[in-house]
């Protein structure tokens, strides 16, 4: 079994499985990061301008000798860089940092501000050939408004996503465009309770894996991105080791019962609001 890949609405095709680097400092740590996972065969990284690292990911794809079609970049912009004709200069310099002419997917970070005229802006950046994919992340409560203003509907949509909370429904939501799902915290954000759910450890031993290979596997079976973050060169290989085995139906369905609406991260859209003021470095 080989790495696999999602086919987005508008025909290209996604590296499933990629590297998340939120929370990793830029330069040497992200450098490094992002260069073990390419040695491995990784060829998705997943990064934003509030990370605060896209330099490094620029600079590691450089250094790497890879061909630039050969990696998939995800990056996002924040709400302060949102509003037509002010995205796109901040795309203009998300690409800088990057060091390349065009960004694979490029989301709307956060579901506030002037989203409305942002999207309008990232169409107008797929049509100059400087964005190939756009999508959002974090959108609920604004998410039909969204998809009612864009002529070119979301690629993709990033939000939390776990075997505790599997966003069945806005799966079926989106389906209706084509949108695939990518998931942030895909175990739990580390929970020990969800690693060791006895179903991941009952089926770790049946397939000789580990409860967080089995957790990831059933995120590519979803049909979900999946991009969990560590600097580890061995839990990064081991992360990536889940490509040479399936998951059955009857498996899947077992672990479908944990769906029980538990999120780890709750933040509600007022705080999203004030947070939003917050600007990062360029």
């Amino acid at each position: 079994m080989t790495q696999t890949y999602l086919t987005l609405n508008n025909g290209l095709k996604m590296p499933q499985f990629g590297l998340g680097v939120y929370l990793v400092p830029d330069g040497k740590e992200t450098i490094e990061a992002c260069l073990n996972a390419f040695k491995l065969g990784v060829r998705h990284i997943d990064t934003a301008h509030a990370y605060q690292n896209e330099r490094g990911v620029g600079e590691a794809l450089k250094q790497s000798g890879l061909k630039r079609e050969e990696v998939w970049i995800t990056t996002k912009l924040w709400p302060t860089e949102y509003g037509e004709g002010k995205t796109l200069p901040a795309i203009d310099k998300m690409l800088e940092r990057l060091q390349t002419d065009y960004i694979d997917l490029l989301l709307l970070h956060q579901q506030v501000g002037d989203y409305i005229d942002a999207w309008k802006d990232m169409e107008k950046a797929v049509k100059l050939g400087k964005v190939k994919s756009i999508g959002i992340s974090n959108f609920k409560e604004n998410l039909e408004d969204l998809l009612a203003n864009a002529t070119i509907k979301p690629a993709a949509i990033q939000v939390e996503c776990h075997p505790y909370f599997p966003q069945n429904e806005l799966k079926k939501r989106m389906a209706e465009f084509g949108t695939i799902l990518e998931s942030w915290y895909p175990i739990g954000h580390g929970d020990p309770k969800l690693i060791n759910e006895p179903v991941f450890t009952k089926l770790a031993q049946k397939y000789g894996k580990t409860n967080v290979q089995i957790i990831l596997r059933w995120h590519i079976q979803k049909g979900y991105s999946v991009f969990p973050k560590t600097t580890n060169p061995d839990h990064m290989r081991e992360n990536f080791d889940i490509f040479d085995f399936e998951l059955s139906a009857e498996d899947m369905a077992e672990i479908a019962k944990l769906n029980n609406g538990k999120r780890y991260f709750t933040d509600t859209l007022e705080q999203q609001q004030r947070f939003a003021s917050w600007k990062p470095e360029d």
